[in-house]
């Protein structure tokens, strides 16, 4: 049977596919009658010429599980060209509605028809949920600590960061969330799409703040433009 193009989500994930780990978090949220495309961004290309993708900064840096669940770092930008790319192969294909699947800033997939950015999404909740207040932020990768700022600045908020990553031991985990805990922020979000359901029951455990799942509320928002 052919899958209804308007009832299937494309994802682009920022490292290649496949990523079952990311296919069942977003299955968790997604009803089953809206059929999920991913690809990567780094598809066809080998691992060495992924390891030359290195960031330029901590602006440009990125975080990554290649398929066999090595860790990387590599350049936004260069993720950003490629995914256009996936893009355009989505839209021959007729899917409507594509999710690039990370909460980073995509200057030029801002306006494409039919793309959802996570930073966006994730950015109106936490207008509408914390008008004021300190923002707790955890990202992937220590580069990120401070660098993220920029797209959650606004009057009346405070930002604090903590790097944990995604997939980490116990004792990671354990030691950010008692970092987190003493700056004592009033809304905390986990912004990165590797971050799990899992983790965020963890994460929740130990705070007096509320949590933000960045792949969940992402994926809530999307199920409404397909459902």
């Amino acid at each position: 049977m052919d899958t209804d193009a308007s009832k299937t989500l494309g994802v682009i994930v920022v490292g290649q596919s496949p990523r079952p780990d990311i296919v069942a978090q977003l299955r968790a949220v997604i009803p089953s009658e809206i059929a999920i495309a991913l690809r990567g961004s780094l598809d066809g290309m080998g691992r060495d010429d992924i390891l030359k993708l290195k960031p330029a900064n901590g602006y440009d840096a990125l975080f990554t599980r290649l398929p066999g669940g090595e860790a990387v770092k590599i350049s936004k930008q260069a993720v950003e060209r490629r995914a256009l790319g996936v893009l355009d192969a989505f839209a021959a294909q007729s899917v409507t509605a594509t999710m690039m699947c990370c909460t980073g800033d995509f200057p030029l997939l801002e306006g494409q028809p039919g793309v959802v950015l996570p930073s966006a999404v994730l950015a109106g909740i936490v207008h509408g949920l914390l008008p004021r207040g300190r923002l707790g932020l955890f990202v992937p990768i220590s580069d990120q600590v401070g660098t993220l700022d920029q797209k959650w600045r606004r009057d009346g908020i405070e930002i604090v960061s903590v790097p944990m990553t995604p997939g980490c031991a116990d004792e990671e985990i354990e030691g950010a969330v008692q970092q987190m805990q003493a700056l004592s922020p009033d809304l905390v979000v986990l912004d990165c799409m590797s971050y799990t359901q899992a983790l965020k029951d963890r994460v929740r455990q130990g705070l007096r703040a509320p949590v933000i799942l960045g792949i969940s509320a992402a994926a809530r928002v999307v199920s409404e433009l397909l459902a």
